[in-house]
């Protein structure tokens, strides 16, 4: 194992972002597997970043209430941090965890929905996030292509040990990722060697485009949602369930335009009670959704969603498990 990075400098911000605001709804998404670039308990979670050339080490803590929303977050650095780079990294920070999403006409509209509202009324504050940068996203959507969620974890904890940092800050030691051009030189074979089979090639040719500047993703941010679409479908090994997720994660849109055949078995249960082998059809799904929470489709199924994994984190769901092959 690499020898850890430590570090020693710490700055404090504190953070009041929107309300309502769920912040272990917000922080912790049971959904995700498991990786050692993070951790969370209630009230906390830990994060590492490299932004800017700079691997930091985060720690995220409530400090407020939903009505009354207040975030502490700790950074950790190997050298000082001047002001204006503190300052660029917080609104990078507001960006990506959706701090400052306003959900006040999602609330408004979905209340008194049978199904919807009472999820709601739980997780009530509850958005997306994408802690991590669209590059590590893309990678992260590589290694769940056409595998169990088990061999996803250790592809990706492979990846961290080849090429990633150990950073130690806060008497925690965390994984952070690793630069693009680092995946750049090693060659096609060298990944094979980490048993990431086919995704080998995707990985260096997604990487090539973030090396070569090809594509920006704060330039991209500021496109329309079809050319960002364009854009990431043009991308080596990316299809349509990844880009669905990462309009949705990574550049904050609502609306649905792909349903994986996963997601279809999982639907199927949660919307009509139907066995996940005996899915229903894709069309019939969307068009429920599009009667039922046009404008925020994503949003809407992504409520009932973790809803569904939060409800799985304390009791054992069956059919659900089957699925998940974690």
């Amino acid at each position: 194992m690499s020898r850890a990075l430590q570090l020693p400098h710490k700055r404090v911000i504190e953070i009041e972002p929107t309300a309502p605001f769920n912040f272990d709804a917000t922080f912790h998404k049971p959904d995700h597997f498991p990786s050692s670039d993070n951790a969370w308990q209630p009230g906390m979670r830990w994060q590492t970043m490299l932004w800017q050339g700079e691997r930091l080490g985060l720690k995220f803590e409530n400090r407020g209430t939903i009505a009354q929303p207040r975030a502490r977050l700790s950074i950790w650095s190997k050298t000082k941090l001047d002001r204006a780079f503190v300052d660029g990294f917080i609104a990078e920070i507001i960006y990506r965890y959706n701090l400052h999403l306003d959900l006040t006409d999602f609330n408004r509209r979905f209340h008194a929905d049978p199904q919807l509202g009472p999820i709601i009324c739980q997780w009530r504050g509850m958005r997306p996030f994408s802690a991590g940068s669209l590059y590590e996203y893309l990678i992260i959507a590589i290694m769940l292509q056409n595998c169990t969620v088990r061999r996803s974890v250790k592809m990706m904890q492979a990846l961290y040990e080849k090429y990633g940092t150990r950073l130690e800050y806060d008497d925690r030691s965390f994984y952070c990722c690793w630069a693009p051009e680092e995946i750049h030189r090693a060659t096609e074979q060298e990944l094979r060697a980490l048993k990431v089979g086919y995704r080998a090639k995707s990985l260096k040719r997604v990487t090539a485009a973030f090396v070569g500047n090809a594509l920006d993703e704060i330039e991209l941010r500021n496109k329309s949602r079809a050319e960002q679409r364009d854009a990431l479908l043009g991308l080596y090994g990316i299809g349509p369930a990844s880009v669905g997720y990462i309009l949705f994660d990574v550049f904050h849109h609502y609306e649905m335009d792909h349903i994986s055949p996963w997601e279809q078995k999982i639907y199927s249960k949660l919307f009509f009670n139907r066995d996940p082998e005996k899915p229903i059809s894709t069309d019939r799904l969307m068009r429920l959704f599009a009667k039922r929470f046009s404008g925020y489709r994503l949003l809407a199924v992504h409520y009932i969603w973790e809803d569904l994994f939060w409800k799985r984190q304390s009791a054992k769901i069956d059919w659900l498990e089957k699925l998940i092959r974690l």
